[in-house]
């Protein structure tokens, strides 16, 4: 059963990475600037990586803004924050905006047979947040879920799933996961703006969630990301898709020191799947061992969910042509 997403080196398929696809816990893999070159490297990569597991999931950052993996022969997409400054503005034109983005990110990413990007930010805008900042699409909850809606519209015009992070909400918290382990004081109650997108979007049917390395000790002594108490708050509310940690190299995530306990823990939280992305020799350690999911069964079927729909590209491309022509003509007003 699938437990871990892994990172890789370079642009090429490493034998050592060929033989830790084939692991029975190798879930696929996530893809960063260090792995693209080009477009032409970029579809030889994947299809590798097909070729030595053809269920991998094949996932990538691909936001906008700061959060661009790639970029040489792809569009160049707005940071989300710029969908938020347009709708204060124009909000029929940000929604539209929005739904291109969706459009194009979905067509681009499916071309090379990647399943998903981790799209799109929920939390809320906040300047005490540096590392989200105007990854953030608002700072009103309302206003990012009619964005959201509209970004996931289009991704899933494409046949592309959406993945919403960083639950229950990063945007107002101080410090970076990447680096620390943030705590937010506040109680629920308090938080229940930063909640409402995530809230939204499990009603409307997202198809998976990342929490936060982030602990509310209002709540739990643990992160999100390794808290039953989160989790279970996740699927009390309906949520039924998947849940995917966050990076478990990331500074937020090394309380437990062994990577494979790590993975564990996250999984025993109610995880579905982990993702550890650059930490190379601890992921060489982690697919030594043996992994046991909560739910095998339901797992299963959500990470099944997960990857991206049959594509047609000839079909889909008039679509495409569009929303690029429609991002180009009102480039002024993501400014």
């Amino acid at each position: 059963m699938s437990a871990v997403i892994i990172g890789i080196e370079g642009t090429m398929l490493l034998a050592q990475e060929a033989a830790q696809l084939r692991r029975p816990f190798c879930a696929g893999v996530i893809l960063f600037s260090r792995n693209y070159s080009s477009p032409a490297q970029l579809k030889r990569l994947c299809a590798t990586i097909r070729a030595q597991h053809p269920d991998a999931i094949i996932c990538v950052d691909q936001e906008g803004g700061r959060v661009q993996r790639f970029r040489e022969g792809f569009t160049a997409l707005p940071a989300m924050g710029a969908l938020g400054r347009c709708f204060d503005r124009r909000p029929l034109l940000a929604c539209e905006l929005a739904e291109a983005v969706g459009v194009i990110i979905a067509y681009e990413l499916r071309q090379f047979s990647i399943d998903f990007s981790f799209t799109p930010v929920l939390d809320l805008h906040d300047p005490v947040s540096e590392v989200i900042g105007d990854r953030a699409l608002h700072a009103n909850p309302a206003v990012v879920v009619t964005l959201a809606d509209a970004l996931r519209r289009g991704l899933g015009n494409v046949g592309m799933i959406a993945v919403g992070k960083h639950y229950p909400g990063h945007g107002r918290v101080v410090g970076d996961s990447h680096h620390v382990l943030p705590q937010d004081p506040r109680s629920t109650d308090e938080r229940e703006p930063d909640l409402y997108p995530f809230i939204r979007q499990i009603e409307s049917g997202i198809e998976a969630l990342m929490p936060a390395h982030i602990v509310f000790p209002q709540r739990d002594h643990r992160p999100a990301s390794f808290s039953p108490v989160h989790i279970k708050e996740l699927r009390a509310r309906g949520f039924d898709g998947a849940i995917i940690s966050d990076d478990l190299d990331m500074a937020g995530a090394l309380g437990i020191a062994d990577p494979a306990e790590r993975i564990q823990a996250a999984l025993d939280a109610g995880a579905d799947v982990t993702l550890m992305c650059n930490d190379f020799s601890a992921i060489r350690q982690a697919l030594t061992r043996n992994y046991f999911h909560r739910d095998p069964a339901a797992s299963a079927r959500r990470l099944a969910n997960l990857r991206g729909r049959p594509f047609d590209a000839a079909a889909l491309k008039p679509a495409y042509r569009a929303a690029q022509e429609k991002l180009q003509a009102h480039a002024a007003q993501l400014l």
